[in-house]
């Protein structure tokens, strides 16, 4: 996901953002915040009721495209045997979207946004208690969150962070995390957006003489 070059310099930024400020900052960039499974039997689910909702509203033309795939000939057809086709055309509905959404491109096109949102937020939030809630002394810690496939980033601070900013001054920082994304430039809006950041903390918390280094500058890669 990240160069070498790019981890060294998010690490200084790091380091460089925190030296004004009694913030503790941690970056964390994954490739994906969920699998998004349930989509995948959402749609393959919907292919196999729009395939048999075809055979019950179109029967005759359903029906007459399975004789000429067949080479059948004025086939009379029996209830048994509609009832095997329609079972047979769901399965493979349900079988053959289950195999076009194991495609990742695809598979998040068809994940509505609201709920790629959701589970970056999610993901988020559980990496934020993990590796930033309630581990420094002052509870300074912020994550800076970045989901590579969904295109999405959270900001999470901690109590003593977030009693004195709203979540909306954080606006320029995802802005100069995403613009760069958009191109590819991971490393580069990951490196501008710490630096937003740390101009806020610096502005808010500002580093006292007896401050140390209390969670890791090093980006985490999960």
């Amino acid at each position: 996901m990240l160069t070498s070059e790019n981890r060294k310099r998010i690490a200084e930024a790091v380091s460089a953002a925190e030296a004004a400020s009694a913030g503790e900052i941690v970056t964390i960039v994954t490739p994906q915040s969920d699998s998004y499974r349930d989509i995948t039997l959402a749609w393959s689910a919907t292919t196999a009721f729009l395939a048999l909702a075809l055979l019950e509203l179109a029967p005759d033309f359903t029906l007459g495209l399975i004789e000429r795939a067949l080479g059948l000939w004025a086939h009379e057809w029996t209830p048994r045997a509609v009832l095997g086709i329609a079972l047979t055309v769901a399965v493979l509905g349900f079988l053959a979207m289950l195999l076009l959404m194991a495609w990742r491109p695809l598979r998040l096109l068809l994940t509505p946004a609201p709920i790629k949102a959701a589970r970056v937020h999610a993901r988020a939030l559980t990496c934020f208690r993990i590796g930033a809630e309630g581990r420094t002394t002052g509870r300074t810690g912020i994550l800076i969150y970045l989901s590579l496939a969904e295109h999405r980033a959270e900001i999470i601070a901690d109590e003593a962070i977030a009693s004195k900013v709203t979540p909306e001054v954080w606006g320029d920082a995802m802005l100069a995390l995403l613009g760069p994304l958009r191109e590819g430039r991971v490393g580069e809006g990951m490196v501008a957006a710490i630096a937003k950041v740390g101009a806020v903390l610096a502005e808010h918390l500002p580093r006292a003489a007896d401050d140390h280094n209390e969670l890791p500058d090093r980006v985490i890669e999960v």
